[in-house]
């Protein structure tokens, strides 16, 4: 239940984060293309009422922009182009003396828009200073600039809905792989600690038989020692696995690469084996024809060899055989074999072979030892 609850939390908070960064992201989109898309509608306003000049001809009223002349004082001196507009609202025009040769935005009346630009000049006519305050409607790019807005909250919106299910789905998929090696591993740690505790309570209570009878001789207790004796090995090549597993987790395994053949290093890895198997009254064979020099780690080589050794004569019964061989192939490659005839492995648990903590099968490997740190019985190197 408590591991139903966190992997919920973290759902949650991936797909949250999600939804943010495509939130803030589509927040900065949006603000860029509202910003370039106002300076393009007012960037050739701006120009053209910089451009003005106090011709006489540059006075006449068009329906887009509108000229007004004021004298020193602000009064609007040509109140007669200006007709209607003067007497409907635009006497009450915002005006401001100081404000010279900058663009600026006014609304009149409540109701329309402008962009300005106020300069100081001359009246031709009695060549008196007048001030030149020309105004251009930008009701149109407003209304383009309101319509962009609403455009992109409504996009915003699909965008950032649609980023949830996005961020629901992505966080399911990749807490669908952490739940699968979380589940692996808590197996993983059950299974290692019955491993553990099996040898454990076997060497407490032989050791503990030894002390009930100390005056006994080695000789007549020789089966309970040696009995410890195979335990701790046991536990020494559990410990063992554990700390390589824990090496190559951490990024710390590396490789020391060196030329060597590879038939001498697998036959003094195998020639142990070879008495080993045959007390257990199986056969193990050596057929190495490769007589290759090949540039690898040697021990990392050996204790693979010595993984799939160890599986393919603990999965190999009385009287059958298991063979190791290398050959040459026709790529120069050098090719390692280990069979046996032993049980295998069936055609549907191949494909999971080299998935950590992955057991064939977990009764045969919990009454032959196995902790899922092995997966092959057979590969090549090159």
């Amino acid at each position: 239940m408590e591991e139903k609850k966190i992997l919920r939390g973290e759902l949650l908070k991936n797909t949250f984060s999600t939804f943010l960064s495509f939130t803030i992201l589509v927040l900065i989109f949006n603000v860029v293309i509202y910003k370039r898309v106002e300076t393009m509608l007012y960037e050739d306003i701006d120009e053209e009422l910089k451009s003005i000049t106090d011709e006489e001809n540059s006075f006449e009223i068009n329906p887009r922009t509108i000229y007004v002349i004021r004298d020193m004082e602000g009064h609007i001196l040509n109140q007669n182009s200006l007709g209607r507009l003067y007497d409907d609202y635009f006497d009450l025009v915002e005006f401001d003396s100081k404000n010279l040769n900058t663009i600026y935005t006014l609304k009149v009346n409540n109701q329309y828009n402008y962009r300005g630009l106020t300069t100081l000049g001359y009246n031709v006519k009695t060549n008196e200073k007048v001030y030149l305050q020309v105004l251009t409607n930008v009701d149109g790019e407003i209304l383009t600039l309101q319509n962009l807005k609403t455009r992109l909250f409504g996009t915003s919106l699909i965008i950032m809905t649609s980023s949830i299910l996005i961020g629901y789905f992505l966080a399911r998929k990749t807490l669908k792989s952490v739940i699968i090696n979380y589940k692996k591993q808590t197996e993983f740690v059950q299974n290692a600690a019955h491993e553990l505790r099996t040898p454990l309570t076997i060497i407490q209570a032989k050791q503990q038989l030894l002390l009930q009878e100390p005056e006994s001789k080695i000789i007549e207790k020789s089966e309970d020692i040696n009995l410890t004796i195979n335990e701790t090995r046991r536990l020494g090549r559990l410990v063992k696995e554990l700390m390589l597993l824990a090496t190559a987790d951490s990024n710390d395994l590396k490789l020391s690469k060196e030329p060597v053949n590879i038939d001498k290093l697998i036959k003094e890895v195998t020639v142990p084996y070879v008495e080993y198997a045959n007390l257990q009254k199986k056969t193990l064979t050596m057929e190495l024809n490769s007589n290759k020099i090949v540039n690898l780690d040697a021990s990392k080589i050996s204790q693979l060899i010595v993984i799939l050794l160890d599986n393919a004569i603990k999965y190999t019964a009385e009287g059958e055989e298991v063979k190791i061989s290398t050959y040459t192939g026709k790529d120069g490659k050098c090719n390692i074999i280990v069979s046996d005839t032993g049980i295998g492995i069936g055609e549907e648990q191949k494909k999971h072979i080299f998935e950590r903590f992955y057991r064939a099968d977990k009764a045969r490997s919990r009454e032959t030892g196995g902790t899922g740190l092995r997966t092959s019985d057979c590969t090549n190197y090159s």
